[in-house]
């Protein structure tokens, strides 16, 4: 299992829409997550700084996620979420989220 953590931003003024078109995910993406081993999924938000940590349970995490990115149920929440949302200045170019680096664990 590996455990990891991302970050990106929200535009400040679609705050409140991004928390909405979160309480309420249709189960089909919370399903291509599942089946892309992916679990204990959460997003938190501090200001307009999104932070993202899940833990990933596979093999093979660039197909895992190369097979998100081309299902249709992640395809319609991002294009309902794009609107929302910019790259921190750490991403790297083309990515929406950038990797954090994890300094601590206490398990």
């Amino acid at each position: 299992m590996k455990r990891l953590a991302q970050v990106f931003q929200v535009l400040p003024e679609r705050v409140e829409e991004y928390r909405a078109l979160h309480r309420d995910v249709p189960e089909p993406f919370p399903d291509r997550l599942r089946r892309s081993h992916t679990a204990n999924y959460s997003i938190h938000l501090l200001g307009d700084r999104l932070f993202a940590c899940f833990e990933y349970h596979g093999d093979d995490l660039a197909a895992d996620l190369a097979a998100m990115a081309e299902s249709p149920a992640t395809r319609a929440g991002w294009r309902l979420t794009a609107p929302c949302r910019q790259p921190v200045d750490e991403a790297g170019p083309g990515e929406w989220w950038a990797d954090m680096e994890r300094v601590f664990l206490m398990e």
